[in-house]
């Protein structure tokens, strides 16, 4: 017998846990990874890429100052940052939750019961209110009720069905998820700082391609007029020559246009207001340009370290563990409640330390029927993990 109850206390206490467990990401079948990448070089390097910054190979003094200011100050960092935050906040709530919380009371209470004479059932061996006939008199019955209490007060609830354990599965997980968004932020926000910086660039080179090619083709219809005043060219070619000059007039206003709008996306993205960064934009630099070999590595080691796809594999985890939270409402709930304080009929008995009181509640909770509501949470959790499972595959 004493075996037999060490192994249904822990049960007891401790439940099972329903719902399935998480195995890993699903197959991916034709995505899945191969050995090489499919167009590879002989002579590629299969070497691990350089992750942290790795726009410091393009060798440009400009661009990482403009990458350390996006990465302090850029509100999507900040977004995700405090997301993470709330993430793991989540987590340590969700493991609170399966302790007994506590805390202090005062209750006062004031009923009025006709029919029931309080002060003889109070008088007697039996502790439970005992209905009397109607008195002759309202001073023959005492129908009235005061109490008052000061005391501490403790509720648990057992986790049987593990419910609360999948709950915090979910937390974990979300909370992983939230800290591969913000490296993938940071990716994404540094890909599109350094592509922005090499448009500039570009628009710049160009546009000093363009004066440069005005000025020569302005040469080119003043010599033409010339030549036409002469004698010793048709009109046609002087026409050519002008709308050359215009078109490249307006080739440069473009650039020139395009010029301006990189520069206040630079500034946007470093959180700071459009023209500010001019003078550290505008002087002319050299297109930055990878370096001759870059490192590639595999495919399998490329889905690994994509904090995009990780973070999809982390939701996948957590809406997982959420069929488990809505199956646990099937089971029936193991409830306790506490109280211990002092008090009586008088507000005198909250200082008599000979008044104390206790109360033990045991409670059992079973949803019988619920007309569906469960099992509708099932398909419901269901259906997030199938929807989860997807987005997985196509980000992958």
């Amino acid at each position: 017998m004493a075996k037999l109850s060490g192994l249904i206390l822990p049960l007891l206490l401790g439940g099972c846990v329903v719902g399935p467990d998480y195995s890993g990401p699903p197959e991916l079948g034709q995505a899945a990874p191969r050995p090489t990448f499919v167009r590879q070089p002989a002579d590629a390097s299969t070497s691990e890429p350089e992750l942290a910054e790795w726009w410091a190979t393009l060798q440009d003094p400009v661009l990482d100052e403009l990458e350390r200011r996006t990465l302090v100050a850029n509100p999507s960092i900040d977004v995700a940052q405090a997301r993470l935050r709330q993430a793991r906040a989540s987590v340590r709530q969700e493991r609170a939750n399966r302790l007994p919380t506590a805390g202090a009371q005062g209750a006062a209470i004031f009923a009025d019961l006709p029919g029931i004479d309080l002060q003889t059932s109070q008088g007697s061996s039996t502790p439970t209110p005992t209905p009397v006939p109607a008195p002759s008199s309202a001073q023959d019955a005492d129908t009235s009720l005061r109490f008052y209490n000061l005391g501490l007060n403790a509720n648990w609830e057992i986790d049987l069905a593990g419910g609360q354990v999948r709950k915090i599965e979910a937390a974990n997980a979300l909370a992983a998820a939230a800290a591969y968004n913000v490296a993938d932020a940071k990716v994404q926000l540094s890909a599109e700082v350094a592509q922005t910086y090499t448009n500039l660039r570009d628009r710049q080179q160009r546009a000093a391609a363009f004066r440069e090619g005005l000025d020569i083709q302005r040469q080119q219809l003043a010599l033409a007029r010339q030549r036409f005043g002469q004698g010793t060219i048709p009109a046609f070619t002087v026409g050519q020559a002008n709308r050359a000059v215009q078109a490249t007039i307006s080739d440069l206003a473009a650039a020139d246009a395009e010029i301006v709008i990189y520069m206040n996306a630079l500034a946007v993205l470093a959180g700071e207001a459009p023209g500010s960064l001019d003078p550290l934009l505008t002087p002319r630099r050299d297109i930055p340009m990878p370096p001759a070999r870059v490192s590639i590595g595999d495919p399998s080691a490329l889905l690994r370290r994509r904090p995009d796809i990780r973070a999809a594999e982390r939701n996948l985890a957590a809406t997982t563990s959420r069929i488990g939270v809505a199956e646990a409402a099937r089971f029936p709930k193991i409830s306790f409640m506490g109280i211990l304080g002092i008090g009586g009929t008088s507000i005198g008995d909250l200082v008599d330390l000979g008044n104390i009181s206790n109360i033990a509640v045991p409670q059992l909770q079973w949803g019988l029927l619920d007309f569906g509501r469960t099992s509708a949470a099932i398909a419901q959790a269901r259906s997030g993990r199938d929807e989860a499972e997807a987005q997985y595959r196509q980000v992958v």
